[in-house]
């Protein structure tokens, strides 16, 4: 009960800041550390769910920081393989301080992801069962390949610059391999040794605010594209071509690659007789960050007795590739998304058991709390809903249904429904709709969302007082629906990216915020073969209305 108390202690205070986030952070995984005890099942579920709520408001750098600080000893294979899944820089960081005995580890790795398994081949103090385990699963090489990358480029600083090849020393008795030490590419060479060297100059004067150098990193040039899609990386392979070592942001995605497997006949050749590699084309495939053609530059490695134990190069992305941006960032963003849903709908599935006390009685505060974090979640997967929506409309993914809507009829029923909310407010809508038809060809559902999300943003957005004008033209071969802009969105330089928030909680503009919810409406507007533009002081929707219908009364609406 001791354990119990002290977890509901913590789950009792609501971390609003960051600070507090990290404080109740640390406590939790505190007590979640310990050896597994008896306890409440719903409790220790709550808590997990708060680490994950917690784990949104800290950045995974600074969790890793604080999984990883000295004196944390988790000794519960429950918190040790739910760290495991989290991401990578705090799994790392935890598995190397996991503490657990040699059965636990045993029955714990099989159930790790792969990635999370090579974290471990780096620890030199496992128990025997957990290295049986790590090698039946195939993950033997517990150590990185010596000499590191920065050891070669010693090596090469020190070779004089010439073409002429280095004398080839007397193989020794028990030497297996070619003794013969190729010459380097003298430009590529020079040109490496000395950014290098300027690097490491630069960097002996820059230090952190604890006085410890900030993690190297070779200066290959400014040209490297933004993190989602690299421009280029470095890489080691070992002796058999595998790539054994990459840029960290590129090495989860990369490592364990065979390079014969990359390219063409030549490249297989020049590996097969440990050639350098100059301008090859390769196809890579896998992660979308690094799926495509690339370029290797590439120089075998050999030990100071001629020995050849691999290759240290880089992979640049092929110039002649052409790649449809847009596409390739709602794509993106999709697999994000994808991601992203996998843990909210995992919280809400937890919140849900605990709320209605599916595996067994749970106290009122902790199910007050659960549903909380259910009605939360739903409101998270309703916006990662939009974004997703957002981004097919963009990219031209996703058409809207076809059918026939009226949309006078549509937008004069939500202006009715809209006038009740606003009239707390002594604001109203001043709405000239007439009462014509406005045919429009998209399905009466896609209509209904599109004007509601224009209409509810824009009420929502509407100040004490104030009055919003509404026009409905229909005149000409299209809609021509105009709305006055709030006066809180009036200033804005750009409409479709403002964060204005609901002055009242009856109307949401969806998490995002108003600009967001505009930008969705225009996409949805383009889609049916019009646009969302602003014209002034005035918002202006324009639809094409279907050729063969007339602009006759409409019968729902001809009294009104």
């Amino acid at each position: 009960m001791h354990f119990d108390d002290r977890l509901a202690t913590v789950l009792r205070i609501r971390a609003t800041g960051e600070r507090a986030a990290k404080t109740q952070f640390r406590q939790l995984i505190d007590l979640l550390g310990e050896r597994p005890q008896a306890g409440d099942p719903a409790l220790k579920a709550a808590a997990y769910l708060r680490l994950i709520a917690l784990g949104e408001m800290i950045p995974p750098k600074t969790r890793a920081s604080i999984v990883g600080e000295h004196g944390w000893r988790f000794r519960n294979p429950e918190l040790v393989k739910w760290f495991g899944e989290a991401h990578p820089h705090v799994a790392a960081a935890a598995l190397y301080r996991a503490q657990l005995r040699g059965p636990e580890w045993a029955e714990l790795i099989p159930k790790l992801p792969i990635r999370a398994r090579g974290f471990l081949r780096h620890r030199k103090d496992l128990p025997h069962e957990a290295v049986e385990v790590l090698d039946r699963l195939g993950v033997s090489d517990r150590a990185l390949p010596e000499p590191e990358i920065l050891d070669l480029m010693d090596e090469l600083d020190a070779l004089p610059e010439t073409e002429e090849p280095a004398p080839t020393p007397s193989p020794g008795p028990d030497a297996d391999e070619p003794t013969h030490r190729p010459a380097p590419a003298k430009e590529d060479v020079r040109t490496l040794v000395e950014r290098i060297e300027g690097f490491r100059k630069a960097h002996a004067a820059e230090k952190d605010a604890d006085g410890n150098a900030e993690a190297p990193r070779l200066p290959m040039g400014d040209d490297m594209a933004e993190p989602g899609q690299p421009g280029h990386f470095l890489f080691g392979a070992d002796f058999d071509g595998r790539i054994d070592w990459a840029d960290k942001h590129i090495a989860p995605m990369v490592v364990g690659t065979d390079l014969k497997t990359l390219g063409s006949d030549a490249v297989k050749q020049a590996l097969a007789r440990r050639q350098p590699l100059h301008g090859s084309k390769v196809t890579l495939r896998g992660a979308t960050r690094i799926e495509g053609e690339w370029v290797i530059d590439a120089t075998p490695r050999f030990t100071r007795e001629g020995r050849f134990f691999g290759y240290a190069g880089r992979f640049r992305r092929a110039v002649t590739e052409v790649v449809d941006r847009k596409a390739a960032h709602a794509d993106r963003l999709r697999q994000l998304l994808h991601e992203l849903r996998t843990p909210v709908n995992a919280m809400q599935g937890y919140a849900e058991i605990i709320q209605q006390q599916m595996i067994g009685p749970v106290p009122h505060e902790y199910r007050a709390i659960a549903a909380t974090i259910a009605g939360d979640s739903a409101h998270i997967l309703a916006g990662f809903d939009e974004l997703d929506r957002l981004a097919k409309l963009e990219a031209g993914a996703l058409d809207l249904e076809p059918g026939e809507a009226d949309f006078a009829a549509i937008v004069r029923r939500q202006v009715q429904q809209l006038q009740t909310v606003l009239s707390p407010r002594v604001a109203r809508f001043d709405a000239d709709l007439g009462d014509a038809r406005a045919p429009i060809a998209i399905d009466r559902s896609e209509a209904e969302m599109l004007a509601w999300r224009l209409l509810a943003t824009l009420a929502g957005a509407t100040g004490a007082g104030e009055a919003i004008g509404i026009r409905l033209d229909t005149e000409s071969e299209q809609i021509e629906f105009a709305v006055k802009l709030p006066a809180t969105l009036r200033g804005a330089e750009d409409i479709f990216s403002v964060e204005t928030r609901p002055s009242t909680g009856a109307l949401s503009a969806g998490i995002f915020g108003a600009g967001f919810s505009l930008r969705l409406a225009r996409a949805e507007a383009r889609a049916a073969g019009g646009d969302l533009a602003r014209d002034g002081d005035r918002l202006v929707l324009s639809l094409p209305l279907l050729a063969a219908a007339g602009t006759v009364p409409s019968p729902e609406n001809a009294t009104g």
